[in-house]
């Protein structure tokens, strides 16, 4: 199953004195889809969804499904190193309305792969939900290995993996396994090209918040004109390299504040960029899109 192909945004999550900025999350929201995203990431990494509290995150799922109607899916950050947890939560974002699940790996408690099998599959086997296995050993250390993907996609709710190793040996080893019907997105903006030559299904984008249209292009020119989309892709670089000047989500909060979609807050342990950082931000976007 294919969730969606080409570009999925994490969203960012917007604060105001502290207390999330519904009004402004659906507004972002709204200007994704309208500029060609393929799927919403909600309450993951970048949307800062390790701080926020149930209830916040419940009302972030409900108003991407109600801004979406349907016309993309909304894909919901549900996964945690506590089995049990997981799977309560998830259920209720079920009920919410979200269209799948995204689960990382445990992490501090990290486990072994039969582990990984086992926490994995007693979450999809319950919540009944289409599952995005989320694997980011820089955050966690702790690996998906390719042949538990192999298993893991036996099952019938499991559906993608979101790989963010970076690693191109890695993905082509997962490849390999012939897993007909079985998604893969990158979770690295820096490399969907060698991704896409790859036969990757597409990406789950960070800097997607700011130029949604711009990352989906990439996608769909590959498919007929790789040099022209390693051409586009080379001259948005500059500002995912900009965007790497500090820990993902401080730097894009930052140039989301610029286009009117946050006010810069985040939450600690996250603190604001520098405003040194948020020059270099800003001046990358501008040259991006010309204005500089």
């Amino acid at each position: 199953m294919t969730l969606f192909r080409g570009t999925a945004v994490a969203i960012t999550t917007p604060f105001k004195e502290g207390a999330v900025d519904y009004e402004t999350f659906e507004r972002h929201v709204e200007f994704l889809i309208d500029n060609g995203m393929q799927s919403i990431f909600v309450n993951g990494t970048t949307g800062e969804g390790s701080t926020l509290n149930e209830e916040e995150k419940l009302k972030l799922v409900e108003l991407a499904v109600k801004v979406s109607d349907g016309r993309v899916p909304i894909i919901v950050g549900t996964g945690s190193n506590n089995t049990a947890a997981t799977i309560e939560h998830s259920l209720k974002v079920k009920e919410a309305g979200a269209d799948a699940i995204m689960l990382i790996t445990p992490y501090y408690n990290k486990t072994n792969q039969r582990g990984l099998i086992a926490h994995f599959t007693a979450i999809a086997d319950a919540v009944e939900l289409p599952v995005v296995l989320y694997n980011v050993p820089a955050r966690t250390n702790m690996t998906i290995e390719p042949e538990t993907v192999k298993i893991l996609g036996e099952n019938k709710y499991i559906v993608a993996l979101k790989d963010a190793t970076g690693d191109m040996n890695y993905l082509e080893q997962v490849k390999e396994l012939g897993m007909e019907d079985f998604a893969l997105y990158s979770g690295n903006d820096d490399s969907i090209i060698p991704f896409y030559e790859r036969g990757g299904d597409g990406v789950i984008s960070v800097v997607a918040n700011a130029v949604p249209a711009e990352f989906q292009a990439i996608y769909e020119t590959y498919a007929s004109d790789p040099a022209e989309a390693q051409r586009l892709f080379d001259k948005v670089s500059p500002l995912i390299d900009a965007l790497g000047i500090d820990v993902n989500p401080m730097p894009i909060k930052a140039l989301v504040t610029e286009l009117g979609y946050a006010n810069g807050e985040v939450r600690l342990p996250l603190v604001p960029l520098e405003a040194a950082d948020s020059k270099v931000i800003h001046e990358a976007y501008k040259a991006y899109k010309g204005e500089a």
